[in-house]
């Protein structure tokens, strides 16, 4: 428990500070966190009576209120004992106790939720199934038996149904579903796991299931929801695709083993090649096709459920269009009830792919997905529980024996980020000030703080299009709303074209707007969840950034705190021709670092990747970077892992962020001599108060290479160590002039996992202090928290 305990100044005449453990006296406890909607009040209930103490609890705004009462040393063990034993689904964040005379209390009680308008308390993020519901599931004598809704106080929706706190059912979509006398009981029997679990319900009077074709006509025969079940299983076996409405969206599905299938899906969807999530069934069911470490398996089998990124195995029978070309799946296990019986069909692998038309926010509503659906979907699985807030699927993978975000959202979110030092800087005499954080474009998540905490919503997808604007704009007043907060700060991108600049600078209602640059915003999100203060050494990689220069940045190393940062290193700038082409074109970056070293000679060089690219397309991009045509400057160091996966032949175009780079990873990977690998040459030189890296000197000597026959796993590795070298050089430097030995790691390249453990160890070689970001995703997906943190910075 990170909160703390306090004691108001009547303690020590009520606290047990006396000779006689027999004095009457009562305790008063104010707990704050997510306890709610996870079987706390029963849990209270049941922990006085093992204690033998007397009194009430209720949840309130603010959290979970309780008084109790007895003798001193019944109360005093209450007290103590309280915070270890807690539900497992809780989270204390807080724990305030006073204490006071005794008020004359007969048993224990369970009191109605009270509102307080300002007040309110965290929410739980929407849970997996738990074991004691799936064993109900299962059990042909259990009155829910095969009931694809079943939830208990451990388990469930939470936040995707929530539309205000308290989390009461009035305030939920499961609103229009009266319980039968039979529920009924189980909610109010605080012995029970039931007990006030928000969405509980049965087959009869809770949530229907019903399927139907790609134009909403009802299937003929469909009798119930275990024919309804079954029938979808079949429909998957005999190749159809399915969209499934879920917990927090639809779901594309089909059987991952049909190769038709999914190409088929492909094709409707316009999904070129980025890889499909899958479900399988359990985790050995995942072992037939992927290699599942223990930690792993434990990502896996959380309540959090995420999609987790697994080495494939050689031997996988799954279909090659899954993730063509990628060393990795994504798989996720069921993790709703519904899942589990669509899982005991005959498919032991379903691809389960966010419902949407690509670059859309997920589908949430039944009358939308038949609308945006129907030409990719050939049958709806259908429900009537509302979705309030889409919430994707969740995507980590696991670095250095940690479980890294990739993509935070489902099981992860609305749990805030604790920030309470540099917070803590800002209390004047108006008390905390709250800010909103419009985040990026790409990945984009708001941050929204109030008091200590900052809460990072779910990802909300690439903010290009009205669909997505929507949505943005629907999460922010959601989460103001539950948070009881009215920022009056907004903190956004420097980027003016963006739509949550444009956003925030149009916004009413504020009195400071922040603009935040885009690198340093990076670096303040490592440190705001690592809890560092003062300055750092950061290294901000990544594809795109709005530099302070209008030029774009990418390879930036900054000497940074929450206030203000400097910028001391960067990748010399190269054009980028053809501006957003050559990202979904890597050939284009290739020759634009490669004709800095050969100039008008490059096309003459005997190398295959020319060999590769169009002789018409070659003379247009040598052109464009001659004249200046529509070439900003970069110093991105993403664009050096797409040029160099180019000149390796490995990826000439993109078909989603980032892929040639991936795939330069899979082949650095797979070299099979790692150890005694030298750097290739670059140059660090000092211009002024900064220092610029030039890798020209890499790229001739890594033309040289190929000319050579050398082999390019070998050459893609040496690459990355080398990259590495650079950083670590570049910290050293920085140490020297600052006595800086905090390493912050943020941006999109440091998803790279070969990279990152390189970088790492090469760095504490050195006695560096490196800090590497978990809470949120290196990504531009982390971006709100830091620029969060670097308003709060600014307006101390």
């Amino acid at each position: 428990m990170k909160g703390i305990v306090s004691s108001c100044a009547r303690c020590a005449e009520y606290g047990g500070h006396g000779d006689s453990r027999r004095e009457k006296v009562r305790a008063r406890l104010l707990v704050k966190g997510v306890v709610q909607g996870v079987g706390f009040r029963p849990f209270v209930g049941r922990f006085a009576q093992e204690n033998h103490v007397s009194g009430w609890v209720l949840n309130s705004s603010s959290g979970v209120e309780i008084e109790v009462e007895g003798h001193r040393g019944d109360v005093e063990k209450f007290v103590q004992g309280f915070a270890e034993r807690v539900p497992s689904r809780a989270l204390i964040t807080r724990l305030d106790v006073s204490y006071h005379p005794p008020a004359g209390y007969l048993g224990f009680t369970i009191q109605e939720s009270i509102v307080q308008p300002q007040e309110f308390t965290l929410i739980s993020p929407d849970l997996a199934i738990c074991p004691d519901c799936l064993r109900e599931l299962r059990d042909p004598r259990n009155r829910r038996y095969g009931y694809p809704f079943i939830n208990c106080t451990n388990c469930g929706p939470r936040y995707t149904i929530i539309r205000d706190i308290p989390y009461d059912r009035a305030r939920t979509t499961m609103q229009k579903f009266v319980m039968c006398p039979a529920c009924e009981r189980e909610y109010g029997d605080p012995a029970d796991r039931r007990f006030h679990a928000q969405p509980n319900a049965c087959r009869d009077c809770g949530p229907k299931i019903w399927l139907t074709d790609s134009k909403g006509n009802r299937c003929s025969g469909d009798a119930g929801a275990g024919d309804t079940i079954v029938r979808a299983r079949d429909l998957l076996a005999q190749g159809k695709i399915l969209a499934i409405k879920g917990l927090g969206g639809f779901h594309l599905a089909c059987d991952a083993g049909d190769e038709e299938a999914v190409r088929a899906l492909r094709s409707r969807k316009r999904r070129e090649e980025k890889p499909f999530a899958l479900m399988a069934g359990t985790v050995a069911d995942i072992r037939l096709f992927c290699h599942v470490s223990e930690q792993e398996e434990q990502s896996l089998t959380s309540p959090r459920a995420p999609i987790v990124l697994l080495k494939k195995r050689d031997d996988s029978l799954l279909a090659p269009s899954v993730a063509p070309k990628s060393e990795h799946f994504g798989v996720m296990l069921p993790y709703t009830p519904l899942h589990h019986l669509l899982m005991d069909g005959p498919c032991p692998a379903l691809v389960m792919t966010s419902g949407n038309i690509s670059q859309e926010p997920i589908v949430i509503s039944n009358e939308e997905a038949l609308a945006r659906l129907s030409g990719i979907a050939d049958y709806f699985l259908f429900h009537d529980r509302d979705i309030y807030t889409r919430a994707d699927d969740s995507i980590v993978q696991i670095v250095e024996g940690k479980e890294a975000l990739i993509r935070r959202s489902r099981g992860y979110c609305p749990l805030p980020v604790h920030l309470g030092k540099h917070f803590r800087q800002n209390i004047g005499h108006q008390g905390y000030r709250e800010v909103l954080a419009c985040g990026a474009e790409l990945k984009n998540t708001i941050c929204l703080t109030r008091e200590e905490d900052a809460f990072v919503s779910q990802y909300l997808g690439d903010l290009e299009n009205l669909e997505t604007f929507r949505f943005f704009e629907h999460t922010v007043n959601k989460m103001k709303r539950i948070l009881k907060v009215d920022p009056k700060i907004i903190a956004y991108d420097l980027h003016p074209d963006y739509l949550s600049t444009k956003y925030a600078q149009a916004a009413a209602g504020f009195d400071l707007r922040v603009p935040v640059q885009h690198h340093h915003a990076h670096i303040a999100s490592c440190m705001a969840e690592n809890g560092l203060d003062g300055r750092v050494i950061g290294i901000a990689w990544d594809g795109t950034g709005y530099g302070e220069d209008g030029c774009i940045w990418g390879g930036e190393f900054l000497v940074a705190d929450f206030a203000s940062f400097e910028r001391k290193a960067f990748f010399s700038y190269v054009p980028l021709p053809g501006g957003h082409m050559a990202i979904r074109e890597p050939y284009r970056m290739a020759f634009s670092y490669l004709y800095q070293v050969f100039g008008e000679g490059l096309m003459d060089l005997d190398l295959n990747f020319l060999r590769q690219i169009d002789r018409g397309k070659q003379r247009a991009v040598m052109e464009i970077i001659r004249k200046g045509i529509n070439s900003p400057l970069t110093s991105s160091a993403g664009r050096i892992f797409e040029a160099l996966a180019s000149i390796l032949g490995v990826r000439h175009r993109n078909t989603f962020e980032g892929q040639a780079a991936m795939d330069l990873e899979y082949l650095a990977s797979s070299a099979k001599v790692r150890e005694g690998v030298s750097s290739y040459p670059y140059i660090i030189r000092q211009a002024a108060s900064q220092y610029l890296i030039e890798t020209a000197p890499m790229f001739e000597r890594i033309v040289h290479d190929l000319v050579d026959h050398q082999d390019p796993a070998r050459i893609a590795f040496r690459f990355h160590s080398t990259m590495a070298d650079i950083a670590v050089e570049v910290c050293r430097k920085i140490r020297e002039e600052y006595g800086l030995s905090r390493v912050a790691l943020s941006g999109g390249v440091f998803q790279n996992r070969l990279l990152t453990s390189l970088l790492l160890g090469k760095l504490s070689d050195q006695e560096f202090d490196c800090y590497q970001q978990w809470k949120v995703p290196p990504n531009d997906g982390g971006i709100s928290l830091g620029q969060a943190a670097i308003a709060i910075g600014r307006s101390c």
